[in-house]
């Protein structure tokens, strides 16, 4: 159930979505009060081409009032805190005074950090993720005043509307969350477009990112009813789009669907933050063996819910629901197990290979795992027993 309690719903982050949208950036920097935008982004998106269309965009609209005075297309997979550092630096050294992040998760995240840091005076991101969690609440935080627009390269993330940043914290080999507010951005431009030329292997793989965000915003113990609007519409969109993306590569309306979807399903995410098992373990995979968010949270999905059954079990009815099941006659248990069957189907329509073994994760490697697993900072929101941890590591291999 979703709670009717007392809570708060961030919802600050201006959405322009449409194909061709990107066309807008720069008449949006205007309206903000952006004079010297740095465009964030990595070296993928420079050699595919999407860099260069959204710095031809500025070429046609620069003007005295507002150019693009540098780009840094060095962020590295996970927001790793060295290239966060050196972006810092290229910043100050070009005197940006607003941020413009083309790119996926690592690359929206990276954009957070160098806003934290340009408001903070830091020179060191690793500075505020010694414990593996940054958390900042209002009214003590304040806004950094510097614009910053987010425009995803993929449908997966939904990092352009959230205030939270996970960072890979490269001194101590963990991936750390900051949470602060007004660290989203200001506006998030979805043009799906720009996901066009996605491999169908990274296409399913964010797509598997957001599912997994609406599902577990459902089974959130934080649920209310804003969240449950976004991430039980997020899931049904997904669930119905997914496939068909990944036959239909070249299909504009069901890219744009998913780019939406993504969006609210991370919003849901971080509005209704609390126990996500899911995430703990593609975290600390993703920490431990560079997997990529979106494919760990792709194969943990179906595995996690099997073998934690007693915490998803509440919500069976709700994420059936989700996923237009019908669930007549079943009782809980058969509800979820449902579940489970349908997302493992997804996965086969998809091609997607749900085991870890194809990114050299072997049983050599479970105490590692484990351990990764258990200093992962979600793990304090709900520890698993570590005969379950390894039941399902096991399961994933």
């Amino acid at each position: 159930m979703s709670t009717s309690g007392y809570f708060t719903y961030n919802m600050r982050t201006v959405v322009h979505s449409g194909a061709d949208s990107i066309i807008k950036v720069p008449s949006l920097f205007r309206g903000l009060g952006g004079k010297r935008v740095l465009l964030v982004s990595d070296e993928g998106l420079e050699k595919g081409g999407l860099v260069n269309r959204v710095k031809d965009v500025f070429t046609l609209n620069n003007g005295p009032d507002m150019q693009l005075v540098g780009v840094y297309a060095k962020v590295t997979p996970d927001a790793g805190s060295e290239s966060i550092n050196d972006l810092v630096a290229y910043a100050r050294s070009v005197a940006a005074d607003s941020i413009l992040a083309l790119g996926g998760g690592s690359v929206l995240d990276a954009a957070k950090g160098l806003k934290y840091c340009l408001h903070h005076h830091l020179t060191d991101i690793c500075d505020i993720l010694k414990l593996g969690l940054k958390l900042e609440t209002w009214p003590e935080a304040k806004p950094s005043m510097i614009p910053h627009i987010a425009i995803p390269t993929t449908a997966g993330t939904g990092a352009e509307v959230t205030n939270g940043a996970v960072i890979h914290n490269q001194v101590l080999n963990i991936k750390s969350l900051v949470l602060a507010p007004y660290l989203d951005a200001d506006m998030a431009v979805l043009d799906a477009k720009l996901t066009l030329g996605l491999p169908k292997s990274i296409t399913v793989a964010t797509a598997f990112d957001a599912l997994t965000h609406a599902i577990e915003s459902i089974a959130s113990p934080k649920a209310n009813l804003f969240s449950d609007a976004h991430a039980i519409t997020a899931a049904k969109v997904i669930n119905e789009n997914m496939p068909k993306v990944a036959k239909e590569p070249t299909n504009v309306d069901c890219r744009s669907k998913l780019l939406q979807a993504s969006t609210m399903a991370c919003n849901a995410v971080v509005n209704a933050f609390s126990a996500f098992p899911v995430h703990n373990f593609s975290h600390a995979l993703g920490a431990t063996f560079h997997i990529p968010h979106g494919d760990a949270n792709g194969i943990m999905l179906p595995v996690v819910i099997e073998t934690s059954a007693d915490f998803y079990l509440p919500n069976a009815q709700r994420m059936a629901d989700a996923l237009s099941l019908d669930s007549k006659g079943l009782n809980a248990e058969q509800t979820l197990a449902k579940v489970v069957a349908h997302i493992r189907g997804i996965q086969r329509a998809c091609d997607f290979d749900g085991s870890l073994k194809r990114f050299g994760v072997t049983e050599i490697n479970l105490k590692e795992a484990i351990a990764s697993v258990k200093h992962d900072v979600l793990y304090i929101l709900y520890p698993v027993p570590e005969p379950v941890i390894e039941m399902i590591l096991r399961k994933a291999l």
